[in-house]
């Protein structure tokens, strides 16, 4: 039976971490090309404000 040192499962849950902020970033970025340039062309930060949010789940849930 093997022992694991610490460092093995510090540097295991660090690249999680790396490999979950690098999924996060990638969405971000999809979304803000996306609406951009798909989208309506408005500025592509604007898709990160909350009130884009709140109007795009209202569409969506009909209310």
């Amino acid at each position: 039976m093997k022992h694991f040192s610490g460092q093995y499962v510090l540097r295991q849950y660090l690249f999680i971490l790396l490999v979950v902020a690098l999924s996060f970033l990638c969405l971000i970025i999809g979304l803000m090309i996306g609406y951009s340039v798909i989208g309506d062309g408005s500025h592509p930060l604007a898709i990160l404000s909350p009130a884009k949010w709140v109007s795009l789940i209202n569409k969506f849930t009909g209310k």
